[in-house]
């Protein structure tokens, strides 16, 4: 019966959406190109479908090609407004922890967090005399800026033809708007999925000539502690990383926060009473990045306890070179063509 509540408030959230749309379409909202490469990693439903990973991807292939990629993001719930570049004082207040994650990660690539995706890559331009292309973390929804290249991301299950708007689904976004990719990526697939399973997929969402679809999973980095570990997750689907964990330690238990979660004090107490019980903290890379805010680090070190992160790259199921060279091509033509 709730579910049904939600039907017709999903109705007007999507008029609203419908409605913003045609605003941009007809240029009653100003949306403006940019004079730079700029590649947008997205989707159009609320939750992790690993824009985080292949935003990564995507930077290292472009420097192992020796270009000289910048990325932009929104900086979610940091504490600071406007324009900001990370640098070596950065924090998860300053600059948001995606954000944090990814200038750990590439600690010698340009990373910036603004409000309005269109002045922060001005400004980027206007601060890198080298800059080739701007990577926007989850930039799909935001039609000021004319993105040249976009990547839309939907996981392997719950697709976005599944879906439905919020708030009785998970969309944000009109489904039509996937017609505005120009490569979708079906994610978190399994390891063993098959040919026919792929086609099986392909047929549903049966994608116009112009888009390229690929398949990819998420590749957990090996793991050899000792004893079993307490999974602490403040992430969209912690589902994920909890099956992967109990296929090498049955035994772990998962404590899960909202995505993004801010960790209180009374959260702490609650996460070293839980842990009393495993012989370590295992976490993701997004949620160490708040998690050394705090003092849990410390007071689980006290208790012979320790906290860990568990990494993860994207991994390809199918034709990873064809991604690989459209991401490629198009930002060689880009560059060749402004200069």
């Amino acid at each position: 019966m709730k579910n049904l509540l939600y039907i017709p408030l999903a109705g007007l959230y999507a008029a609203g959406v419908a409605l913003r749309h045609v605003l941009f379409d007809r240029h009653l909202l100003p949306s403006f190109s940019v004079d730079v490469a700029t590649i947008c990693v997205g989707n159009i439903a609320v939750g992790g479908t690993g824009k985080t990973p292949m935003t990564a991807y995507i930077v290292r292939l472009l420097l192992e090609h020796g270009y000289h990629p910048a990325i932009l993001s929104r900086g979610y719930k940091r504490a600071t407004r406007g324009f900001v570049m990370a640098d070596h004082t950065s924090t998860v207040e300053s600059i948001g922890d995606e954000a944090m994650q990814l200038h750990r990660a590439f600690p010698e690539v340009p990373i910036a967090v603004c409000e309005s995706r269109v002045r922060g890559v001005k400004q980027l331009k206007r601060q890198l005399e080298t800059l080739d292309v701007v990577v926007l973390d989850d930039a799909m929804q935001h039609r000021a800026i004319r993105c040249g290249f976009t990547v839309l991301l939907t996981p392997y299950d719950h697709l976005y033809i599944d879906d439905h708007m919020l708030p009785w689904g998970s969309l944000r976004d009109l489904p039509s708007r996937a017609l505005k990719a120009d490569a979708v990526v079906v994610t978190k697939c399994p390891d063993n999925i098959r040919p026919i399973d792929m086609r099986v997929v392909d047929n549903r969402l049966h994608l116009p000539t112009y888009q390229q679809l690929h398949f990819a999973g998420i590749k957990y980095a090996p793991m050899e502690q000792a004893g079993t570990p307490l999974v602490l997750c403040g992430i969209a689907q912690p589902q994920y990383m909890l099956d992967y964990v109990r296929t090498i330690y049955p035994q772990a238990e998962l404590l899960a926060y909202p995505d993004h979660h801010q960790y209180n004090p009374q959260d702490i107490e609650d996460i070293l009473a839980a842990a009393k019980h495993f012989d370590f903290v295992l976490t993701t890379e997004k949620d160490i990045q708040r998690l050394r805010t705090t003092p849990l680090a410390d007071r689980l070190a006290a208790v012979g306890k320790r906290l860990i992160a568990l990494p993860i790259t994207l991994r390809f199921c199918s034709d990873k070179e064809n991604f690989d060279r459209q991401i490629l091509t198009y930002v060689r033509e880009n560059v060749k063509k402004r200069k």
